[in-house]
């Protein structure tokens, strides 16, 4: 079964957006994403901030991006339900983390965290009212 047809037959709540709109927001968010954490990154390179401080950016980005391979690939929604507290989560350990050295970083990371905060909330509404369901 396509992915999408697996996705609409889940049970979500009401005020689950549309994915042509969560697609959108997304697009919206990743270049926040590449061109924040790609200063950190580059920043780290350059010997201007330590490893410590890039790491939940470097945790942060590997679970962002294998959510969907996880959601949509393997259809496993606990294992998504975990990996997205794992992206929000980092993303307050990065705000933490940078606020010292870069604060327009951290706070690049508000509409970041706005939506993850949301995203969060649906995809544990999403795995808690499909939980043993095949």
């Amino acid at each position: 079964m396509p992915w999408i047809e697996w996705y609409n037959a889940l049970e979500k709540p009401t005020w689950t957006p549309a994915p042509a709109t969560i697609g959108l927001i997304w697009q919206i968010l990743y270049p926040i994403i590449l061109v924040s954490f790609g200063f950190v990154f580059a920043q780290m390179f350059r010997g201007k901030v330590s490893w410590l401080v890039a790491l939940p950016f470097a945790i942060n980005l590997v679970a962002n991006l294998i959510f969907t391979p996880i959601q949509f690939g393997m259809r496993n929604l606990p294992l998504a339900a975990v990996d997205i507290l794992v992206v929000w989560a980092t993303i307050i350990w990065c705000v933490i983390a940078i606020w010292p050295h870069f604060k327009w970083v951290a706070l690049a990371q508000g509409p970041y965290f706005i939506w993850v905060s949301l995203a969060t909330v649906l995809q544990l509404s999403i795995t808690w009212k499909n939980w043993g369901r095949p």
